[in-house]
Order: structure tokens, then sequence, then C-alpha cells
């Protein structure tokens, strides 16, 4: 798979004019910018690495990214010095801080200097992927892309765009906290999720952990989908929650 083109069955972002989103990682660690660009890589965008703030704001100024992901503690200019030049050329570039897992002051000096979200070290690759996203989403630098945006598990279907689902062609109404996580549950068919990961996915970091909020909205969307149907969601008592076709 060559750099511009996604993997095969991912929702696709693309800059408005149709080109592979550009992103510009920042990191001294060329094991953790060399990991980092293979993800991004695998998302279909386009990435530039730079190990220290001059790198960096080179790059930048060539590369024009569409969003940034920038270490605090660099072997220069620390990260809220690149950041305040890179905002002197670009100041809409959203920026996705790295931080210390404990070093509370760096987080919120990121956001206070004009960051826009961040993620603690050691992270996960998926988390960083998906706070990307979410960032491009919202500051309109990229656009989703799909063949076919409905998705379909046995006789259940979700339209991502007009957000219509239906079970056996009757129409069902969800609210947009229970969308979320039957859109998660959907993208995901046949395979366990932890209320960890669900809390991650569909509440995202802000919401403190409080796992009965998951058994919670399982139980709404079982009303819902399941009612007067042979059963798709399912427990797996000490390991999470999947869906699959009725049988």
């Amino acid at each position: 798979m060559t750099e511009g083109e996604a993997a095969p069955g991912r929702v696709e972002l693309r800059r408005p004019d149709g080109e592979p989103v550009r992103v510009l990682v920042v990191d001294d660690e060329p094991t953790l910018t060399d990991l980092l660009s293979m993800a991004l890589r695998y998302e279909g965008w386009q990435v530039r690495t730079a190990g220290d703030g001059m790198a960096a704001v080179r790059a930048a100024r060539q590369f024009r990214p569409d969003a940034v992901v920038l270490d605090v503690m660099l072997p220069d200019l620390d990260g809220f010095q690149v950041l305040r030049k890179l905002r002197a050329d670009n100041d809409t570039v959203p920026v996705l801080f790295l931080t210390a897992r404990d070093a509370v002051e760096e987080r919120v000096a990121g956001l206070t200097v004009g960051g826009d979200d961040y993620v603690t070290k050691p992270f996960s690759l998926e988390e960083v992927i998906a706070r990307l996203r979410a960032l491009l989403r919202r500051s309109g630098f990229a656009v989703a892309t799909r063949p076919d945006a409905v998705l379909t598990v046995g006789d259940l279907t979700l339209d991502e765009d007009s957000h219509e689902v239906r079970r056996d062609g009757r129409l069902i109404t969800l609210t947009a906290t229970e969308f979320e996580l039957l859109r998660y549950l959907m993208r995901n068919p046949r395979r366990v999720l932890s209320k960890a990961q669900i809390l991650d996915r569909v509440w995202n970091y802000d919401f403190g952990g409080q796992a009965n909020v998951v058994e919670l909205y399982i139980s709404y969307l079982r009303k819902k989908i399941d009612a007067g149907h042979q059963p798709m969601i399912h427990t797996l008592r000490g390991a999470g929650y999947l869906l699959k076709p009725a049988e």
C-alpha cells in the first residue's frame, strides 16, 4: 500500500480538494516517529517528520500540514515555542501535543498556548489516530469519503450519513449516544469490546471512567434493537460486549 492510499474497508478522511491528509510528526525519538508515521500512512495520509523544533518549523512551511503531532520535550525549542511559530504562519492548523504521563502542567500549558488536544506517553497508536481524526473533522481540514455509508450486520442497518437505523426494515429511533454506541459495535461485528474500549470511543477521555454507564446504555440499545427479535447484542461476563447477526 502506497502513501496516500487508505487501508481497505476504512472510512477515509481526505482534504476537501480530494488530496490525502497531510500530517507533520515532531519528536526526537526516531523509533516513535517511525511507528507513528507507519500508522498514519496506513490511514492513507501523507506524513513528514522532524526531530527538533527548528526542523519542525521548516517542514511545516514547506509541507503545509493539515495537522501536527508535536512532542513537548524537544532538544532545541520546546513544543510550546514551536507551536507559537507554527501559529504565526498558520493560525488554524490543529495541533496534538504529546506529553509526559504525569505532567499536568504541560497539558494545561499546551492547551493554554493554543494546542487543540493532547495524549500522554506511553500511548496507543489507535488513540493518536482517533484524536487526529476528531481534530481534522472539527477543523474542516478533512472530510469523510465513503463509497457506502451504510453499515450492515445481519438484518440491522445503520446509515452513518442520515443516522437512520433499521432492523428488519423497521425504523428505530436512537439518541445521539445510543447511535454512537451502536455504530462502534457495528464497526466491530463479532468482536468482544471491553467497557474500557467502549468508554474511550463513545464517551472519550473526559467522561471519568464510570463503567456502569456502558451497562446502562447497552440495556437501552437492547430494548430498541433486540425487542421482538432474536438478540444481536451479547454480554461476555468479565470480558465485554459484542454484536453479531441473530442465529
